[in-house]
């Protein structure tokens, strides 16, 4: 049968912010967090879907009203990430799910005019990492889990053209912004070495997260839509699968640094050292990349400083 949520160890004590709460595999990562005894922080982009997914935790864990609280955040917004890192009151995180995503968007830019799925997925991410790393090492066992996907062995980053200004392919882009993810850990692994932090990165597998119906819908595509959501239906499991490999990585004492957790059977099953592709191993090109992320976002030697002696 393999691993399942009821194997995690008691989270009492700890601290855990978990972006895109408000559901799929944010939603269920959170409460089985919760159900553990963690104190969760649901960070939402939008504020009316994050208070229902409180809500709905609440009514599921009477127990945990008082250990879970929304908190706003839009990782396509810089200054929203660092509004939230300057708001949040704990002096201590435990664990950081970077779990929200978008996937295969027609070409759209962030707040700061980045290209949409590489400014959410990967510079959100590796800019809020920053802003909270000095709470991070204030935790005894810290740990950064960030959420890839098997789709990046579709494509390699294009160091000349980070944010597909020179040619834009929904997937293609998905892929190098799912391969930027997974070139973050790998160099935020390195950093931290020397100390308590473990950087791992998951992925679900197939998962009926809402994801991949969101391009079609945005661009009115009903009939892909509906053929998304079929093959949803027909092949997908739930998110509350999907969410294992991100909890496993979460909690699992056995996790090492720079591992890829997925499901045994690359689109469902119990969470296990997943397969990746070799690039997301390259040493250069990660170090080129996190270069490039800080330039981008602002986030850098002063934000992860602490790790800047260990590198």
């Amino acid at each position: 049968m393999g691993w399942t949520a009821r194997n995690m160890p008691d989270q009492s004590g700890r601290t855990a912010v978990v972006t895109g709460a408000n559901g799929g595999l944010g939603y269920v990562t959170a409460r089985e967090l919760a159900r553990r005894g963690a104190r969760v922080v649901l960070a939402c982009r939008s504020e009316e879907r994050g208070a229902a997914a409180r809500e709905r935790l609440v009514r599921e864990l009477p127990e945990a009203a008082e250990r879970t609280q929304l908190r706003p955040l839009d990782l396509g917004d810089l200054s929203s990430v660092r509004a939230f890192a300057k708001e949040l009151p704990d002096a201590r995180v435990d664990l950081l799910i970077n779990n929200a995503g978008v996937m295969a968007l027609p070409y759209g830019t962030t707040a700061d005019g980045f290209e949409t799925q590489f400014g959410v997925n990967h510079l959100g991410h590796f800019a809020l990492t920053g802003l909270l790393l000095e709470r991070l090492l204030a935790a005894p066992a810290p740990r950064v889990v960030t959420v890839s996907s098997g789709l990046h062995a579709l494509a390699n980053i294009d160091l000349r053209d980070l944010d597909s200004r020179v040619r834009y392919g929904r997937w293609t882009a998905y892929a190098r912004a799912k391969t930027a993810n997974l070139l973050f850990t790998h160099e935020l692994a390195r950093r931290a070495r020397h100390t308590a932090l473990i950087a791992a990165a998951a992925h679900p597998g197939y998962a009926d997260t809402g994801l991949q119906t969101a391009g079609a819908r945005l661009e009115g595509r009903r009939a892909v839509e509906r053929f998304m959501r079929l093959g949803n239906r027909l092949a997908a499991q739930p998110a509350r699968g999907g969410a294992l490999p991100l909890l496993y990585a979460a909690t699992a004492p056995e996790v090492a640094p720079d591992a890829f957790i997925g499901p045994r059977l690359l689109a469902r099953g119990a969470p296990v050292s997943s397969p990746r592709a070799p690039w997301t191993r390259d040493d250069r090109a990660a170090a080129l990349l996190w270069a490039a992320s800080e330039r981008l976002t602002g986030v850098g030697a002063g934000e992860y400083g602490a790790l800047e002696v260990a590198a």
